[in-house]
């Protein structure tokens, strides 16, 4: 988006929630996200994708809910954790200057409250499954915590990234079958690729920013040969997706889904322009067509 001075900047104005929310919580809605709706759906969609196939005989629509709920929550602590972590980066690059914390609407002890009650609504989420879906759950705070650092000392946040938004693969297939088996193991690694596909995409955005802060990501790391390196990571997560689909006896559907996603992603790929930050946030954010796409697929997935 760019403002009236002419910068690109991720900060959305006259949207539904600045129809609907008095001017006092706009900060902290922006500081989790509910304006820019992609972050939650990345998150949320592998672990859709476990309940689905998880669940020969139908979804659970109470835990679709609470993973929905667990979704929002936690995208929303993570983006706040992020913007308390990085609030001096943010306040030098163009597209986050804007943020509620650089920009001095939210303070930073306000928001740390924020981030507790997101928490908390996350966990109220996972405290309603079985003990194994809540140990993974907890399991994976440490990566959680460690995902903001990241672009400080390697090239591969987005790996981290990855471990972390996919995870859900793992505690949906617990939830509803009291175990971990093959088919989401499968699915949380092509999860991980597709992490490594979209989100090298949302990087170009900020190389120029990044490379002046001195801060790291696949984007600058693969540079020019970016479109060689997410055609790798799109067929990966084909691949797992695949593998997933055959471990679970399948039925033809789900690999007509499977189809469609890898012309979604060549799509993708032949159309993108690396070097114009509108078409990167446009690609990037057309990744939750390509969830909903493996959703579908899933679903079908009992049909032969």
């Amino acid at each position: 988006m760019r403002t009236m001075m002419g910068g690109f900047t991720d900060i959305r104005t006259g949207g539904w929630l600045d129809r609907i929310l008095p001017g006092w919580a706009m900060p902290y809605a922006q500081l989790a996200r509910l304006d820019r709706p992609i972050g939650w759906w990345l998150l949320l969609l592998p672990g859709w994708w476990s309940l689905a196939l998880a669940a020969p005989n139908g979804p659970d629509l109470g835990l679709f809910f609470l993973f929905w709920l667990g979704a929002v929550a936690m995208r929303g602590a993570g983006c706040t954790l992020n913007d308390i972590v990085d609030r001096k980066y943010d306040g030098a690059v163009e597209r986050t200057r804007g943020r509620p914390i650089p920009s001095g609407r939210v303070a930073v002890w306000q928001a740390a409250l924020f981030m507790v009650l997101q928490l908390a609504i996350g966990a109220a989420a996972l405290s309603s499954m079985n003990w194994l879906a809540v140990g993974l759950g907890v399991s994976i705070l440490a990566i959680v915590v460690a995902y903001p650092f990241m672009k400080r000392i390697t090239y591969w946040p987005q790996l981290f990234l990855g471990l972390n938004f996919n995870w859900g693969a793992m505690i949906a297939w617990a939830a509803v079958t009291d175990r971990i088996g093959l088919p989401a193991i499968l699915l949380y690694l092509a999860g991980i690729a597709w992490t490594l596909h979209y989100d090298t995409i949302y990087a170009h955005q900020d190389k120029a920013d990044d490379i002046e802060i001195g801060v790291k990501s696949t984007a600058l790391r693969f540079g020019a040969r970016s479109k060689h390196w997410i055609s790798g990571f799109a067929l990966a997560t084909l691949a797992g997706i695949g593998l997933a689909f055959a471990v679970v006896g399948a039925g033809w559907p789900a690999y007509l889904a499977l189809a469609a996603l890898a012309g979604h992603f060549v799509w993708q790929i032949a159309t993108w322009r690396m070097d114009d930050q509108a078409d990167c946030l446009a690609k990037f954010k057309s990744n939750r067509d390509a969830g909903l796409i493996v959703l579908l697929g899933c679903l079908l997935a009992p049909i032969h």
